[in-house]
């Protein structure tokens, strides 16, 4: 009870938003960080001036890993950016895993194509190759590249992993799995790649590149509609083709001879002329998806085109609209589309507000305890991060947690639960609890 009223506090400002085609979103608030005492905090205000807005890297004594509290500081409802292992650099980010090998290691992906590996220790100034596949990823496109890791769940003992990247001549996305080099934990054996998948594409926008593993053991994959302007291909529509979709397949049975499972209760199955590796359908570009950790409910942001980003729930076998509708709205046509059987997302923001959803995660951590259970998500092109709280039915609770200034390409989630925030060239940030000093309540 403490916890929820707690979460009340913030979130006080909650919109429902009501989706239907055509019709239109209630306003999200708006908050605005300010700087007190060289801490990134949210205060509400009447407007947003990213502008004039600080880097948000805190300068804070770094809050230790039990988040033990701070003499003369107390958190408060709200979150907070601080930059983490600052002496090191990337570029052009797009994953950070953890996996569950007691090496306490990150991973992090860079789109040209290289994998790197350090420890989880904000100090460190050191980062190893994991991987390196630059001569075999094209980057021709701005969203083209290493766009996808996942660890498998037996890896501290099989020792595999799994990358999606884009590649050429024809231009196309592969999913493949490597191996650990036994002899070296901290490098891969390039030459042990195995394809999987090969899907042609179209185009060189709109790739997806998601990859992560269920709760249910099996593999699933987001790809994008094939590229270009407004789906011109009907391919999100279209079950006979894997664009535009979430794959789920069974990668157990991998090896040199042997391809890919697929599961018996794939939807798909059994019905003439679909890809059976379709989970659900409907999508233009999920760019990053997640599993809660507690619940097992799929979410992905999927990208929207001219006025709409939205959020959804992924459940099996649904179609998602595009390109009938966009977000809750009608696309083509741009009025009375026929929603039958369309699935809306569970909220969504419009154009006003950024360009470009970066779906996140569930919070499961133990940091933060008014966060607990708000799917955490944010928006490429204006680095505001918001969150929702969603009772099984219905968004309950959903407001802007931070304009960040950041142009965010994923999240991350450490092994419990912590969430970190990736920027395109700006590095990894932290989500911490916001932090003022005690006197200010004096």
């Amino acid at each position: 009870m403490k916890i929820k009223a707690i979460r009340l506090l913030l979130l006080s400002t909650a919109v429902v938003l009501m989706v239907a085609c055509g019709g239109a979103a209630g306003p999200l608030p708006t908050y605005t960080p300010v700087l007190i005492e060289e801490k990134i905090v949210v205060e509400p205000t009447a407007t947003v001036q990213p502008a004039s807005m600080p880097n948000p890297v805190s300068t804070d004594t770094p809050l230790p890993s039990t988040f033990t509290p701070i003499p003369g500081l107390t958190p408060v409802p709200g979150i907070r950016l601080e930059r983490v292992f600052p002496k090191l650099d990337f570029q052009r980010l797009t994953n950070l895993a953890q996996p569950d090998d007691g090496q306490s290691h990150i991973f992090v992906t860079e789109q040209p194509g290289q994998i790197h590996v350090f420890s989880d220790d904000p100090e460190t100034t050191y980062t190893e190759v994991f991987l390196d596949i630059r001569d075999r990823v094209s980057e021709s496109g701005n969203e083209e590249g290493l766009l996808g890791l996942a660890f498998d769940p037996k890896y501290s003992t099989n020792g595999h992993f799994y990358v999606y990247y884009s590649a050429s001549s024809p231009r196309r996305s592969v999913l493949s799995r490597f191996s650990v080099n036994q002899s070296d934990l901290n490098t891969a054996d390039l030459s042990s790649e195995t394809i999987i998948l090969e899907i042609p594409q179209p185009y060189k926008n709109h790739n997806g590149g998601q990859i992560a593993f269920g709760p249910d053991g099996y593999l699933y994959i987001g790809l994008g509609d094939g590229g270009s302007s407004g789906d011109p291909m009907g391919n999100a529509q279209n079950v006979s083709t894997l664009l535009g979709t979430i794959l789920r397949i069974d990668v157990r049975s991998v090896s040199k001879n042997k391809s890919y499972g697929i599961p018996s209760d794939n939807p798909f199955v059994g019905i003439k002329g679909a890809r059976k590796e379709i989970w659900a359908y409907g999508l233009r570009n999920p760019w990053r998806f997640s599993f809660d950790a507690t619940t097992g409910l799929l979410w992905t942001g999927d990208v929207g085109q001219r006025k709409w980003e939205e959020v959804d729930i992924v459940k099996k076998g649904l179609n998602y609209g595009w390109n009938t509708m966009e977000g809750g709205h009608c696309f083509s046509p741009t009025n009375n589309c026929d929603t039958t059987n369309l699935e809306l997302p569970v909220t969504e923001f419009a154009h006003t507000e950024g360009c470009s959803i970066t779906g996140g995660y569930v919070y499961r951590g133990n940091g933060i305890p008014w966060l607990l259970g708000t799917y955490v998500y944010g928006d490429y092109c204006s680095g505001k991060i918001w969150g929702l709280h969603y009772d099984g039915g219905s968004v309950i609770e959903h407001s802007m947690l931070l304009d960040s200034n950041l142009s965010i390409t994923s999240f991350g989630q450490g092994l419990y639960g912590e969430l970190y925030v990736l920027s395109r060239n700006s590095g990894i940030y932290r989500i911490l609890p916001k932090i003022v000093p005690r006197d200010s309540f004096s």
